[in-house]
């Protein structure tokens, strides 16, 4: 039986072997990037040469630590973890947490600058029993406390839309009018959404049509098969080429990046989806 570190290692060693005959980067109108969660058994090291030779541009949710790592191989850090008090569960929707989310953005959001990462992720928290009103007025409040610090350092707090259908039970930003409704009333070009299409897709679907009408406030995309999360292929119900094609249309200069959990030889995956949405 072929298990997974064999197949892990087969796909890294075929992607060494290719060497500086690996195919170019591929011409598209979109900035392509790769979660590192989903791809753990690799090391990251060996992630970021295998996506450079993809024509991906950086490395999505990597600790501090780690920032460096991606500029060795032509890559940055596209989205940081600037402020890990910052939970799914725990986020800005609570005004009890505010002054312990600014703190740790005094410290992480400078480092991010500092290692030339673009964006730094955050959460809206769960509701535990909060309405939408409220949740999002303490967001707006959490965020207009933090806000200063991102544009003073030229980096975007990116506030995730997750599905609370499947995956995130109680998630309090799972459609994409409540968020941007927050990021209206925050009004800020450093603070915008991270549109997860996955996550988006299972609560409400009629992606394009919403992305067109929100592409203001949409900081950065990420990628899943639905169902799944699995790898962009034809087995999703999604049509990647055609939610691309749309991104691209809008002229959105920020990062697509690829955060899905790949069935089958890992990197291929990774590579096929690469392919996917190059428009």
């Amino acid at each position: 039986m072929i298990n997974r570190r064999h197949l892990i290692g087969s796909s890294l060693a075929s992607w060494a072997a290719a060497g500086m005959a690996a195919p170019p980067s591929p011409a598209g109108r979109l900035k392509q990037a790769v979660s590192r969660w989903c791809y753990q058994d690799i090391p990251l090291d060996a992630l970021c040469a295998a996506a450079a030779k993809m024509g991906l541009q950086g490395i999505d949710l990597l600790q501090p630590a780690e920032y460096e790592v991606p500029r060795r191989y032509g890559l940055r850090c596209t989205m940081g973890y600037a402020a890990d008090i910052v939970t799914i569960a725990n986020g800005l929707n609570q005004r009890e947490n505010h002054a312990a989310i600014e703190q740790a953005f005094r410290t992480g959001i400078p480092q991010a600058a500092r290692a030339g990462v673009p964006n730094v992720i955050a959460f809206s928290g769960n509701r535990r029993g909060l309405s939408d009103e409220e949740g999002a007025a303490n967001t707006v409040l959490g965020l207009n406390r933090v806000k200063r610090i991102a544009e003073d350092h030229g980096v975007t707090i990116c506030v995730e839309l997750l599905n609370s259908k499947r995956d995130h039970a109680d998630y309090m930003a799972d459609h994409t009018e409540w968020g941007a409704r927050v990021m209206r009333e925050v009004n800020s070009p450093h603070v915008k959404l991270l549109y997860d299409i996955y996550h988006m897709q299972i609560m409400e679907g009629d992606l394009i049509a919403t992305i067109r009408k929100n592409i203001a406030w949409i900081g950065h995309f990420h990628t899943g098969g639905v169902p799944g999360r699995h790898n962009l292929d034809d087995t999703q119900e999604v049509n990647w080429p055609a939610v691309a094609r749309s991104i691209a249309d809008l002229g959105f200069t920020g990062y697509l990046a690829h955060e899905f959990v790949p069935i089958g030889d890992p990197l291929t995956a990774l590579a096929q989806a690469v392919r996917t949405c190059t428009v």
